[in-house]
């Protein structure tokens, strides 16, 4: 038979197979159309990579034989096709830097509703602030413009403030270096008073500069206002398009708790020092304290909450230094009651079916632990789920891409949404006064909230 006959019986054999294996439960729901097409696209790709190989190891063995022309002829087209995908990728890139470029002015473009300036001077952009707000970006504009009012705290709390929350965001447009922009943001919280106040939370924002105002929103009506939070930009574009900046995100916060720790070194009082990452933004703070416990005793930390790490050696690895001092949940159902003496510094709050945690190079070749033969599981892992070498890799990487699917006050606590696990979590994790009717107006205000934000974001 000839090679390309070979090819193209091995081709589709293998491609078959695989698009009926790709047939199965995945960690989070995809839309119709792809969960259609997926199983034509993973067999159609195997299909074509099994039949060039076979192909060329079949023209090969038939030219050793003296029965063929040999491989360099029988492979003309597969290198006349290279060529083509050559040019394909030169007119992609191309293709590729205008996307980016329309991706990161909408990051720099401020929603209608967040366009004007903040009253309050106590929050960046404000008045007397030395950052304008067109330098803080979309998300900033949006970080610094949610602030929780004396209302806000009331309603909750059912008291009154004890003081004005504090917001700093320093955009990656406000200066040209990271040590610039630190300086920026350490010259905001003198300016605000903020090293005066209670709390003080250090978030690192994600790639496109989002800061998740969730944690802060519970920490200044849980505190009445005593409270102060800080971000500091290092891009404007999706943190998946972000992961080669993750060196310069974790120099950032590493710059800015450094300024943090010699600002309050000789200060008789000092506020409780809180790190708060989500998502890339925690991956990015674990870089940034590698030495996990020692790194947090030199930067004189009281508590760090880390949701949806993103999966991988080094977050594992980050874990494991952790272990002593650290407590992981899936749900607000597993916190421990009461809460052990001495308290977790560390908290880590990630979903069993969260994509983002558990994809890693290693579903191409090995069961994950999260998907046992013996039917035991997280609840968010689908029982007919199971592992298949390649596959399970492909449909996970595909996860990733609709982990987050939210709407505004409809808190679903799977994939990579925790907003309806933060408000417990977070109140645990950094210690803050909650009876349980208070926590059941906090869940009540955060949806409202939420909705309000969107509200604004959607304005014309």
């Amino acid at each position: 038979m000839r090679p390309a006959l070979v090819g193209v019986a091995a081709g589709v054999a293998a491609g078959g197979t695989v698009a009926a294996a790709s047939r199965g439960e995945t960690l989070v729901p995809w839309p119709d159309q792809v969960r259609t097409a997926f199983p034509f696209a993973l067999g159609g790709l195997t299909g074509v990579v099994v039949g060039v190989k076979v192909g060329f190891v079949s023209s090969c063995v038939r030219a050793l034989a003296g029965r063929g022309p040999g491989p360099v002829t029988s492979v003309a087209p597969v290198l006349v096709g290279a060529a083509a995908v050559a040019g394909t990728a030169v007119a992609g890139t191309v293709v590729a830097r205008k996307v980016l470029g329309g991706l990161t002015q909408t990051g720099r473009q401020l929603d209608p509703g967040f366009a004007t300036p903040p009253s309050d001077a106590d929050v960046s952009a404000g008045p007397g602030s030395s950052v304008s707000l067109a330098d803080l970006g979309r998300e900033g504009a949006r970080f610094v413009g949610s602030v929780s009012t004396p209302d806000d705290i009331r309603l909750v709390t059912g008291l009154d403030p004890v003081a004005s929350p504090v917001r700093v965001f320093v955009g990656v447009d406000a200066a040209p270096t990271p040590e610039q922009r630190v300086a920026l943001a350490m010259a905001e919280l003198r300016r605000t008073g903020a090293f005066d106040r209670a709390n003080l939370l250090v978030q690192a924002p994600a790639g496109t500069g989002y800061a998740n105002s969730f944690p802060v929103d519970i920490l200044e009506v849980l505190s009445r206002g005593d409270s102060a939070a800080v971000a500091v930009g290092y891009g404007l574009l999706p943190s998946f398009l972000s992961l080669g900046k993750r060196r310069l995100a974790a120099l950032t916060q590493r710059l800015l708790l450094d300024a943090i720790a010699d600002e309050l070194r000789d200060r008789p009082t000092r506020p409780r020092i809180l790190l708060y990452g989500e998502s890339l933004g925690a991956g990015v703070q674990e870089m940034a304290v590698p030495a996990g416990p020692a790194d947090l005793d030199r930067y004189g930390v009281s508590a760090a909450l880390w949701v949806g790490t993103p999966g991988g050696e080094r977050s594992d690895q980050f874990h494991a230094l952790c272990a002593d001092e650290s407590y992981t949940v899936d749900r607000p159902e597993q916190l421990p009651q009461p809460v052990p003496h001495p308290r977790p510094r560390v908290w880590f709050l990630e979903h069993d079916g969260d994509p983002v945690v558990r994809f890693r190079p290693l579903l191409l070749t090995h069961r994950p632990a999260w998907l046992p033969t013996d039917g035991t599981r997280g609840r968010n892992v689908p029982a007919g789920m199971t592992w298949k070498p390649g596959i399970t890799f492909a449909q996970a990487f595909v996860d990733t891409m609709f982990a987050t699917n939210v709407k505004p006050g409809l808190f679903e606590s799977r994939g990579h949404d925790y907003r309806a696990d933060l408000g417990a979590v977070t109140t645990a994790a950094f210690d803050l006064p909650a009876t349980p009717e208070v926590a059941a107006r906090l869940e009540d205000f955060l949806r409202s909230k939420e909705i309000e934000r969107a509200a604004r974001i959607a304005e014309h």
